[in-house]
Order: C-alpha cells, then structure tokens, then sequence
C-alpha cells in the first residue's frame, strides 16, 4: 500500500476517530497510528497479516473498538490491558492460544470474541469484566468449562464447536446467563448439570450436535423449569 494512501487514511482518522485497513496484506501494526494515539475509538485491520500486536497498542487509551479479526496473531500483549474504555475486543481466526491476564483489567470490555483461535483451556481471570455481556469461545479446542465459570457476569457465552466432555455444575451459578451455547461438542446426557435447567437463569440453553438426542433433554429433571424461562423469553421478542 502506497504512503499516500495510508496517508489520506490516517487525515481522516484524526477527524473521525476511525481507523479501517482490511484485507492489504499488513504484515505489522501500522507504526503512523502512533500519531493518533489520543484520537482514535475504533480501529479495524482484519484480513491482514499481523502476527503481533506491538506493546505500543497500549498507548490508545480512548479506544473503544478493536478488530484484528482473520489475522496470524499468536497472541495479545500484555499492555492491551491498558485500554480502559475497549469495549469491544474481536480477534477471531487467528492462532491464539491464551490471553494475558491483563485481559481482565478491561472494565468497560462489552463484546470479547475469541472464536476460531487455538484456545485450549477455557480463559482464566474473566470475572473481573463487570460489564462483559458476550463471551464467544466458539470454534476452539476447549475440553472443559471449570468451576470458575459462575464468576462470569456474561449474559451469553458461546462454545459452539469445541471439544467440550465437561461442563461444570457452577455454570448455573452465572448471575446474568440467559444464553449458553454448545453446539457440537463431545457432552453426553449424563454431562449436563440438572442445576442449568432447575436453578439457572438460562433461558437459551442450545446443545444440538452432542453425543445424545437433544429430545432426551425432556427426560431431565428440571427441563419443565427450564421450558418456562424460554417460552418467557420468546413471548418478549414476539
């Protein structure tokens, strides 16, 4: 990409505070951004070649959109725990595998979609995002949701597509969970916690593509309660 082109891109960036350069085969962070470092709120590289984010992102301090979606990154630095006011945070087709506990520094995180990456182990050291309303796992090599699950404030999280054999009972223990999904994950009968269906506030509860029909569900105890909360839901969007 010419200079003059990312130049006119970055004059309209200072007026708008947005900055947008998908699919231009960038193999590094653009390093003229840093000129915009108290102007920008949203940036999007996606569709790029990025295989790390500098330790300089840290330095946007009134971003509030970040998108580095379908690039290489092996992971996040550190200091993008500096982002005080990110609010949403998407890098989805790349190749992480952990986040930096700094992650969890981000107060005003809404959105934090992580789907498509090489994530084994369900993240650590969400719960002090308050605000976090969606939490999407999908399409990774996560085996098991542990019992710190319940600290989560998400009202949805997406598993659809992982490896998933166990599911923690503290799941139900959310305190704003209405949507949890688990499409197409390795989940017998037996690996569903009654207490979604009788004592959870989750009123989506989506495990089509699992090791049993998802009729048998019916025989569960609790599926009456459960059954309650969805058609509630549904009567409110209708």
């Amino acid at each position: 990409m010419g200079n003059s082109a990312l130049k006119s891109h970055l004059e309209t960036s200072q007026k708008t505070g947005v900055f947008q350069l998908t699919g231009k085969g960038l193999q590094e962070f653009p390093e003229e951004l840093q000129k915009l470092t108290a102007n920008l709120r949203t940036v999007d590289l996606s569709g790029n070649k990025m295989e790390v984010l500098p330790a300089a992102i840290g330095n946007f301090l009134q971003m509030k959109s970040l998108t580095v979606n379908s690039n290489r990154l092996a992971g996040l630095p550190a200091e993008i725990g500096k982002l005080k006011k990110l609010e949403t945070l998407s890098v989805t087709g790349n190749r992480i595998q952990q986040l930096p506990p700094t992650v969890g520094q981000l107060k005003a995180l809404r959105t934090l979609n992580l789907s498509g990456n090489q994530i084994s182990e369900f993240p650590s050291g969400l719960g002090t995002l308050r605000q976090l309303d969606l939490l999407d796992l999908s399409r990774n090599q996560i085996r098991s949701v542990p019992a710190e699950v319940s600290e989560l404030q998400a009202i949805e999280i997406n598993l659809n597509q992982n490896q998933i054999s166990v599911l923690s009972a503290e799941v139900s223990r959310c305190p704003r969970l209405k949507v949890l999904r688990l499409e197409e994950n390795c989940l017998e009968l037996s690996s569903i916690p009654p207490s979604i269906l009788t004592q959870s506030q989750v009123s989506l509860f989506s495990v089509e593509g699992n090791l049993f029909e998802v009729k048998q569900l019916r025989d569960l105890e609790g599926y009456e309660q459960y059954m309650e909360r969805f058609t509630a839901t549904k009567k409110k969007f209708i």
